[in-house]
């Protein structure tokens, strides 16, 4: 069977389209969503090279992405391995890291188009959430600058423990996780939710409007399965020319 591909909405379209709903939460996925990129790669790669990491943990981190890979480890345990790998680290240290991170690494990637769409919403009182898989220090961080505070942040995190980073995870936010995660937030049916990927599937489900944001081919599916409108940021268009 053939998918009829949703209509891929205009800038201004798509802007409309959310403020006329007048949502009072809104969800937003990151990597890809609001910005282009995987932030929650990158950032193990840029910690491995900068040294923050032990080679020891290093190596171990590149033998379970390379499983990974070939699929013989789950994306919730690699996007729970990610975090692990900062075991023993000082989270003053951490923080200051993915700070100097994200402003050198992916800030320059943000889409314009979603944030001031993040922003026009925070003015109409909306609540705005985000949800990641990526560590909470990255994520935290990145929506800094969109208004997001700390505790509206739904990500991959472990526990702290005077000061320093444990491996216990606490959370991991991937695939129908992430609608979970909304959930024990007492956000199980948010008025608007924007993801990229597959594993923003189960949480576009439970939105009143979901929207596909520069969505991946295999989300691309499913909006079309499920009538979701689709937005494609111009850096991104502009690539695919």
């Amino acid at each position: 069977m053939t998918l009829t591909l949703p209509a891929r909405l205009s800038t201004n379209d798509f802007h409309r389209a959310v403020l006329a709903l007048a949502p009072r939460t809104a969800v937003f996925d990151c990597d890809g969503t609001l910005w282009s990129g995987d932030a929650g790669y990158d950032f193990m790669v840029w910690s491995i090279k900068t040294g923050l990491v032990s080679r020891n943990a290093a190596d171990w981190i590149d033998s379970r992405y390379r499983l990974y890979l070939t699929g013989d480890i789950s994306e919730l345990a690699i996007c729970g391995e990610m975090v692990q790998l900062y075991t023993g680290l000082e989270e003053t240290e951490l923080r200051r890291a993915a700070a100097t991170f994200f402003r050198t690494q992916i800030h320059p990637h943000i889409f314009p188009e979603m944030q001031r769409l993040v922003d026009d919403l925070r003015t109409t009182g909306c609540e705005i959430w985000a949800v990641s898989s990526t560590n909470s220090w990255v994520i935290e961080e990145g929506v800094r600058d969109f208004g997001i505070p700390p505790e509206r942040v739904l990500a991959a995190r472990v526990a702290v423990v005077d000061g320093f980073i444990t491996s216990s995870l606490i959370d991991v936010p991937t695939d129908e996780g992430k609608a979970l995660s909304l959930q024990r937030a007492d956000r199980s049916r948010p008025d608007v939710v924007f993801g990229n990927s597959i594993h923003d599937a189960a949480m576009l489900a439970i939105a009143r409007a979901p929207f596909a944001v520069n969505p991946t081919p295999g989300l691309l599916e499913i909006a079309a399965e499920r009538n979701w409108p689709v937005f494609i940021p111009a850096a991104i268009a502009g690539a695919a020319r």
